[in-house]
């Protein structure tokens, strides 16, 4: 495919396309409104006036955003405000984004954490998926997260979460945080136990660290698909292996150039996966915290891989066959992006 010369006619055509979006976090996605809100709601290290929010999200390095979620965190202390950050997510991804279908990452260890019941939890994620289906057309699913920064004790409790509190749309459970000094195969009892019951494994690999990490991944925790995988560039026999086992990469350029694993964007491995067969998504990941958006992100893409508009609905439809849509639900939105293609 080649890329148009109206690049404004582009973004037009990326703003109007319908979407999946398969890596995006649930408190990752508050936009400066939503923050701004629960800032003014329970004052303290998170600025609520605009300017000094965007401040605040200038990143030094991975571990520094790290430190900044953890501080949005902080703003969900209640079960409203769980239901409010999710309601108006899902507002945001289907009005300004044209999303159709997500699956958002929640990690409800951290919530737990800070004082609020599963019970809770669990019911305002649901009570916000299914007004958010009713009012905007958005259907949603949920990935449970472990942050791996805190070890087994999480890993146990999000696995209890999911089998013994599991909301009606859990379908994944996944690993996050850093990757540094967190080995996968301590958590391979966790994944088992989740696959067993039935959820898909889609942990984040090598973002930070090597191949060998995803490999980790594939290997001890069964990965079905996943995040990021951004060093699988730098092993040619792991590409392969991706390629033919129809393995996804969950990629997510500008979250990669802010949190410092990709130097530039003209250095990142997209077209290398792209060329070597494997399937790819695009996403957004903490979209507000990184400046971007999911309509960005694929305007990023079409630049990086050449693309026309054609080519971009091919990146649409990637997202939805590798999404864990209903089946009903991703026959409606291929055949909402062929309409919308003209293809």
């Amino acid at each position: 495919m080649t890329r148009p010369a109206a690049v404004g006619d582009l973004s037009s055509y990326v703003r109007g396309l319908p979407k999946a979006e398969l890596h995006v976090h649930h408190v990752g996605s508050a936009s400066m409104r939503i923050v701004s809100e629960l800032a003014e709601r329970h004052p303290g290290t998170v600025p609520s006036e605009p300017e000094a929010l965007r401040a605040f999200y200038e990143f030094r390095d991975f571990a520094h955003f790290i430190e900044v979620y953890l501080a949005v965190v902080d703003l969900i202390r209640t079960p409203e405000d769980v239901r409010y950050l999710t309601y108006e997510v899902a507002r945001e991804l289907a009005t300004e984004q044209q999303v159709r279908y997500a699956e958002l990452t929640c990690t409800p260890y951290t919530s737990v954490l800070r004082g609020i019941a599963i019970e809770g939890y669990t019911e305002a994620i649901e009570d916000a998926r299914v007004a958010a289906e009713r009012d905007f057309g958005l259907v949603l699913r949920w990935i449970y997260d472990v942050p791996g920064e805190s070890g087994i004790p999480a890993a146990d409790a999000t696995l209890g979460f999911a089998l013994d509190h599991r909301p009606d749309a859990l379908v994944g459970f996944g690993l996050g945080g850093p990757e540094i000094g967190v080995p996968r195969p301590q958590f391979k009892p966790h994944f088992d136990a989740a696959r067993a019951a039935g959820l898909h494994s889609v942990p984040h690999a090598g973002e930070t660290t090597g191949p060998e990490t995803i490999w980790s991944s594939l290997r001890d925790l069964g990965a079905e698909r996943i995040g990021h995988g951004t060093s699988a560039a730098a092993d040619p026999d792991l590409l392969v292996h991706l390629a033919e086992r129809g393995i996804p990469l969950e990629v997510c350029p500008s979250s990669n150039i802010a949190t410092r694993a990709v130097a530039t964007l003209a250095e990142h491995p997209l077209r290398t996966f792209v060329e070597a067969g494997v399937s790819v998504s695009i996403n957004s990941d903490d979209p507000p915290m990184f400046g971007t958006s999911l309509n960005r992100e694929y305007e990023i893409a079409a630049d990086l891989l050449s693309l026309d508009a054609g080519g971009v609905a091919d990146l649409a439809r990637a997202a939805v066959r590798a999404s864990y849509a209903p089946d009903a639900v991703r026959a409606s939105l291929l055949a909402e992006i062929d309409a919308y293609s003209g293809g």
